[in-house]
């Protein structure tokens, strides 16, 4: 496969285009960010990188807490409508038809209408240049019941998330395959047996 070659740039997709909230339950504010990711598992971490000159910047660097909302394809008007206006005009979750949840623990809001919300501590701060990195905590998750079966597992292909690639959504489509499925075992099938068939 022929390949063009470009100057490095941030085309790595697809990313989720995360509802990060933040602010107070009574002065909830929310913006949308594509960079973010898991940093790692024991202890978990993830990260947001913030524009410095964005309003929840500060709220964010002030408090300490951040609550990353998982984007759904139903929620993709307010998804974008969070990324493109700033809290210092309006009350975005409220012009959004979104709705401020309480976390127990954290001044900080969910969501409610986010199948599944990662309740965040700030534990670092690193500037990187045009963003600063907010390393975090992930102190808590908070799913919606319906995504959870009678066994306990969470069935999150359920909740109809959405990606961000290169200034454009996308709806998730079909599953292809579970983690490992690659080197999976196959299972034998049963040896038909002549005489049985026979005998029966």
């Amino acid at each position: 496969m022929a390949k063009t070659e470009w100057k490095g740039s941030v085309l790595l997709a697809p990313v989720p285009p995360a509802l990060v909230s933040c602010g107070t339950l009574q002065a909830p504010n929310a913006l949308t960010i594509a960079w973010t990711g898991v940093l790692n598992s024991q202890p978990p971490k993830t990260y947001i990188s913030v524009r410095p000159e964005r309003y929840s910047y500060h709220l964010i660097r002030e408090s300490g807490e951040f609550i990353i909302n998982l984007p759904t394809a139903a929620l993709v008007r307010a998804i974008d409508y969070c990324g493109v206006k700033s809290g210092r005009n309006e009350n975005k979750l409220a012009a959004a038809h979104l709705t401020a949840q309480a976390v127990p623990g954290f001044s900080a809001p969910a969501i409610a209408e986010s199948p599944l919300s990662l309740a965040c501590r700030v534990t670092d701060v690193v500037p990187l240049g045009t963003h600063d990195m907010f390393v975090a905590d992930i102190v808590s998750v908070h799913v919606d019941e319906t995504l959870i079966d009678p066994n306990g597992r969470l069935r999150l292909a359920k909740a109809g998330l959405c990606a961000y690639a290169h200034g454009e959504y996308f709806a998730l489509g079909r599953k292809m395959g579970d983690f490992g499925f690659s080197v999976k075992k196959k299972k034998k099938k049963p040896q038909y047996d002549k005489r049985t068939k026979q005998n029966g």
